[in-house]
């Protein structure tokens, strides 16, 4: 079995493969104060909860975008799964060309999720946009031969909710959600709108925009918690996929493996 982890802004997602299938997935709330043993004892709950005997585990793969908590992870690993993880480096060990200016700055997360999504959806020579409805927004492009192009990073939809609330004396805090009309006839369904029916356009937008410098015939694929909530809006995703992070760690840790 293999165990990947994926730390994230909003969530540390787990998930355990049995080969290529993936067999169970759970999210944890990312807590930086957390300790080795907070998280080791967090994470041996969900083990136990899901009957999965973690000696069984024989590999793990590792992806962070939260430098203080890949240490903890890291420690916590080998206290109770003794095992040393491998850490998903995009420059280094991620098996896919990197077009950027600086491989370095890309984070974990995009280049696995473009390595996956060429992987699932790609192949017969179309490009490919992939957006990851997270924390933050990120539209990532990788060519038609299996190349990370760059891409686009947003705000996520809930930050901009945040940032409403704070910045603004007289509007409440609100959930966001779709609302049954684009015109709000009060103050909370004129915000719902905006945030909801705004984000939807500012990301059709830029999936518009990238797919004009690709040709105009580039693949998008979904993934991320709001995944679900935000595609079906729109008919420019062929794809949703929200377990497409994980499945990226699992390439990446494949191929990493020496042959035997």
């Amino acid at each position: 079995m293999l165990l990947a982890i994926d730390v994230g802004n909003t969530n540390i997602v787990l998930g355990v493969f049995q080969g290529a299938e993936l067999i169970r997935s759970w999210r944890l709330q990312t807590l930086r104060d957390r300790t080795a043993d907070e998280l080791g004892l967090a994470v041996d709950g969900l083990f136990v909860h899901g009957r999965i005997d973690r000696t069984r585990i024989e590999g793990v793969v590792l992806g962070s975008v939260v430098p203080p908590l890949t240490n903890t992870v890291v420690g916590m690993l080998w206290k109770y799964f003794e095992r040393s993880p491998l850490v998903v480096d995009p420059a280094s060990n991620s098996g896919m060309p990197i077009l950027y200016s600086n491989p370095s700055e890309v984070g974990a997360d995009r280049i696995v999720n473009a390595i996956a999504a060429f992987a699932q959806y790609g192949g017969d020579g179309r490009p490919l946009i992939v957006c990851d409805f997270g924390t933050a927004t990120t539209l990532d492009a990788v060519s038609g031969k299996g190349e990370y192009l760059g891409g686009a990073i947003c705000p996520g939809v809930t930050i901009s909710a945040d940032a409403l609330f704070q910045r603004a004396a007289r509007l409440p805090r609100i959930e966001v959600r779709k609302p049954a009309t684009v015109i709000g006839r009060t103050t909370i369904g004129a915000m719902e709108s905006g945030l909801f029916f705004g984000y939807v356009g500012m990301v059709e937008g830029l999936v518009r925009r990238m797919d004009v410098e690709l040709g105009g015939n580039a693949v998008c694929v979904a993934t991320g918690g709001l995944a679900v909530v935000i595609a079906p809006e729109t008919q420019l995703f062929q794809h949703v996929d929200v377990e497409l992070t994980l499945q990226g760690l699992r390439l990446v840790w494949e191929r990493n493996q020496a042959p035997r």
